[in-house]
């Protein structure tokens, strides 16, 4: 056995094909003086034509799975407009006369290797980036062809030295049954993007093989433990096809779910809705057993074009999610960009923390007319079916007041021109922010509804950038005061008489279930891959000791405390408390 990283979840078993890695045949010779124009031009040329082909890919990557994992290609644009690497690549050009494509390959080179003598795994990690997009502006320079995978041979397990998310994204997953890699780790883009399309990933295998794998070697991994067996004996195999097996089953037994009410045990509903991004995952959501569309992303939209979209394009796809859900809400947040969400006709000021800077509702009541528009369009759809708006990054009571103003413009203008849209459209806030919290009661009054997104909340509260690997170890959902939040958030909707949701990560965390009946919280919005998890977890839970269980969870002073109560609860159904008072009645008997 060979002890790697698991870096994506689930087994395969079958013949390798090592994928060859780049060569490049560059030229010895510099250039003349008189050339230097030209091989400016040739590398702006190639820059423009890798930028358009990232583009393509990307948006192929996002209608597979989403917009939030497609975002990976977001930092390869960027690579190719960083002032830092095109100064290094034209230095070389300018300085040394060197072609185009050398001064390229040294540039790649210089920042591969001072990533790889930092001390920090993540940024060992982004130099895959650079060598992909570095690589990829080569193929156009030199006009190579790109290294293909095989299409129409039996499935096949991947083996490469560090496969690139260029690559992976045209991965077909039902060719490719698993991949092994001698670099990257957990991190890296490419598992990020493993996980999203559901292909196992052994990483980091490097200096651990006897001998280099070979094309048709029999190949069985682990993508969760990370275990990875080379032409091993037949008892191996068939042990790891029981547990393929095994996991199979249980994916089919889920979904045997989907029509099935989401109810515990002894009797409490739960609304289970999904997250979306586009109205390409509407299908797979109703298929899972969606009940509505607690978050609809309408990011996407302005994303990947060149100017805002109309009203009349925003309305199309509103109208579109709306009639899909059949009856069922949608919740439509209005525009979140910056941060980590930029739009290329749209430049946002160069800011030290941009999460913390000029994004989201603060655009949207700055540019009051993109505002405008885009409510319109939501209005236009609300008259088709059950439809909610939702403002993001709400701090205070007077953006509320503020947008609610735009919308009775919004309004007015429909009135005025004769088109039709519910009057009577429920209105309501994310609560993500710290101040919303301190403020819930005062925001309730201005709401129809809450919905809380832990994602932004939790590192807000506790102050760590959940991206950042240096301190990711730190982002802790459960801790004490995300607990106490949940709590003040929830009496501030229940005194106001208001609903409220949850569309974070933790609605998808089953662990998190003790949390929600405890509060009395009935109405989840998750990703589309974590309902039925969510929905199995729901039917084997009995509300009664889930709501002991988190009761527990507010006596603790830690996150570790907390997430193993939850954590056992999830496995066992049952709190450690009860279990033991249970062995402590057996006893008595006895």
């Amino acid at each position: 056995m060979i002890q790697g990283i698991g870096a994506s979840a689930g087994i395969a078993i079958g013949k390798a094909f090592v994928l060859p890695n780049w060569e490049w045949d560059l030229p010895e010779t510099g250039i003349d003086a008189v050339d230097l124009a030209n091989e400016f031009e040739r590398l702006y040329e190639g820059i423009r034509t890798s930028k358009n082909e990232i583009e393509y890919i990307k948006n192929e990557f996002r209608d597979m799975v989403g917009e939030e994992e497609s975002s990976i290609f977001d930092a390869h644009l960027a690579i190719l407009d960083d002032p830092v690497f095109m100064n290094e690549i034209q230095g070389v050009i300018e300085r040394q006369y060197k072609a185009a494509e050398v001064a390229v390959k040294e540039a790649i080179d210089h920042f591969v290797t001072m990533f790889d003598l930092l001390d920090d795994e993540y940024m060992k990690e982004r130099a895959i980036d650079i060598k992909d997009v570095g690589n990829r502006l080569l193929k156009h320079l030199l006009g190579a062809p790109e290294i293909t995978l095989p299409s129409d041979t039996q499935p096949y397990v991947l083996v490469v030295k560090e496969l690139s998310p260029s690559q992976l994204a045209h991965l077909n997953p039902s060719h490719v049954l698993g991949v092994v890699t001698m670099l990257g780790g957990k991190t890296s883009h490419s598992s990020i993007m493993a996980r999203a399309l559901g292909i196992p990933l052994v990483a980091g295998l490097e200096g651990k093989l006897a001998a280099p794998i070979q094309t048709g070697d029999l190949i069985v991994l682990d993508g969760e433990s990370g275990h990875m067996f080379v032409n091993p004996d037949k008892r191996i195999v068939e042990q790891f096809e029981c547990t393929r097996t095994e996991q199979r089953l249980k994916k089919e037994q889920l979904e045997l779910l989907s029509t099935v009410e989401s109810v515990t045990k002894d009797g409490t509903h739960m609304r289970l809705s999904a997250n979306i991004s586009s109205v390409k995952e509407l299908d797979m959501a109703v298929k899972y057993g969606a009940l509505g569309v607690g978050l609809f992303r309408t990011e996407f939209l302005y994303m990947d074009r060149s100017t805002f979209p109309s009203e009349d394009e925003q309305f199309e796809v509103y109208r579109q999610v709306v009639q899909k859900m059949g009856g069922r809400s949608t919740v439509i947040r209005t525009l979140d960009i910056g941060g980590d969400k930029q739009l290329d006709y749209f430049p946002l000021p160069q800011e030290d923390n941009p999460f913390l800077g000029f994004r989201a509702i603060r655009i949207s009541l700055e540019r009051q007319e993109l505002f405008q528009t885009q409510l319109t369009a939501i209005l236009r759809a609300s008259a088709y079916g059950k439809t909610k708006i939702m403002y993001p990054m709400i701090s205070s009571v007077e953006e509320v007041r503020q947008a609610n103003q735009i919308l009775r413009r919004a309004m007015a203008d429909l009135d005025a021109r004769g088109i039709p849209y519910d009057a009577d459209i429920p209105v309501g806030v994310m609560i993500e922010i710290p101040a919303a919290v301190v403020i819930a009661d005062l925001l309730a009054e201005e709401s129809d509804f809450f919905s809380i997104g832990t994602n932004d909340l939790v590192q807000y509260v506790l102050a760590v950038d959940r991206m950042n690997e240096q301190i990711a170890h730190m982002y802790h959902p459960y801790h004490p005061a995300i607990l106490r939040m949940l709590r003040t958030i929830v009496e501030a909707a229940r005194h106001a008489k208001i609903p409220v949701s949850v569309c974070g990560e933790m609605a998808g965390d089953e662990r998190s279930i003790p949390l929600w009946l405890g509060l009395g919280v009935h109405d989840l919005s998750m990703s589309i891959q974590s309902l039925l998890r969510v929905k199995h977890r729901i039917l084997n839970t009995t509300a009664a000791e889930a709501k002991s269980a988190a009761q527990q969870c507010y006596k603790l002073a830690t996150s570790t405390e907390i997430e193993k109560l939850l954590t056992d609860f999830n496995e066992s159904g049952r709190s450690n408390k009860q279990n033991n008072e249970d062995e402590d009645k057996d006893s008595h008997v006895s």
